[in-house]
């Protein structure tokens, strides 16, 4: 078994309930669940305590740090957020669906930014005023060209500030192919590229951007492990674990970078000292 301290809170929940193996006094389940279309053959299907276990033959391991169990809840998954459960989130996300995911600062809720339907659903699950802006998230940097104005950055800045724990304020333009409904009223929108694999991945497969915003109720305090925001597991299509972060609760560091020549830091967050020193490096002016 490996150290306590690295294994994820899905691992966790698993060893707490015994469910790292199956048991035989088990009584196995064709039930189906609100939000699974199927269970793939050869899997098997447990329930136990209110949770439904699904487990295939690949899985069953004593060591948690390897396995790929999942935790059904009455409606949404808890899955690791590792490369095999990628394409589940795509097609989550696909289907106008929201899912949680780990990024490199906080756990986030995330749908498809050209979905209204799915962006409407995230404020109705933070209980957020439909007028708080939200931004994107996009797999890589260059994709950013294709929802805001960028010709008037340095060349290589924003590789030199993405990937990573910022958001970057930029003016949407005319040739913006985001849905004009997506904040309305608002000519500039706040893009990301986190320093995550798996969400770069699931944005990538998307084909479009990702609506991201913090996992947790409106006002209240950021989320680092799923268990802090375990009363909106049901409103997710899946629930991604990616253990605990370390970059504490600030969240990105959000810099508006909308005007030639200046910036203006809008929120510190936990990269504030430098994203300053990448951006007074390309010679731009912080603004009052």
């Amino acid at each position: 078994m490996v150290a306590r301290g690295r294994m994820t809170i899905c691992a966790r929940i698993l060893e707490r309930f015994n469910l790292l193996r199956p048991l035989n006094n088990w009584a196995q389940s064709k039930t189906s669940l609100r939000g699974v279309s199927r269970v793939r053959s050869g899997h098997s299907l447990y329930r136990k305590r209110g949770f439904v276990w699904v487990s295939s033959p690949k899985q069953m391991s004593t060591n948690s740090e390897r396995c790929d169990s999942c935790l059904y809840m009455e409606a949404g998954i808890i899955l690791s957020a590792s490369e095999i459960h990628v394409g589940d989130a795509i097609n989550a996300i696909k289907g106008g669906k929201v899912i949680a995911v780990p990024t490199d600062t906080l756990y986030g809720f995330a749908c498809d930014a050209c979905s209204m339907e799915a962006v409407h659903r995230i404020y109705d699950i933070k209980g957020r005023k439909h007028t708080t802006p939200l931004a994107i998230c996009v797999g890589d940097v260059p994709d950013i060209a294709r929802f805001a104005i960028v010709d008037h950055l340095p060349h290589r800045l924003l590789n030199s500030l993405l990937p990573g724990p910022v958001t970057i304020v930029l003016n949407r333009g005319d040739s913006s192919i985001l849905e004009k409904s997506l904040n309305p009223g608002l000519d500039s929108i706040g893009v990301r590229v986190p320093d995550s694999e798996f969400i770069q991945a699931i944005a990538r497969g998307s084909r479009s951007a990702l609506a991201l915003t913090s996992a947790n109720l409106s006002g209240q305090p950021s989320s680092v492990c799923i268990t802090d925001f375990e009363c909106l597991w049901q409103h997710c299509a899946y629930v991604y674990d990616g253990g605990v972060l370390p970059a504490g609760r600030a969240g990105s560091t959000v810099v508006d970078l909308t005007k030639p020549g200046t910036f203006k830091i809008l929120r510190p967050g936990s990269a504030r000292e430098e994203t300053t020193s990448i951006l007074k490096r390309f010679n731009l002016d912080e603004a009052p």
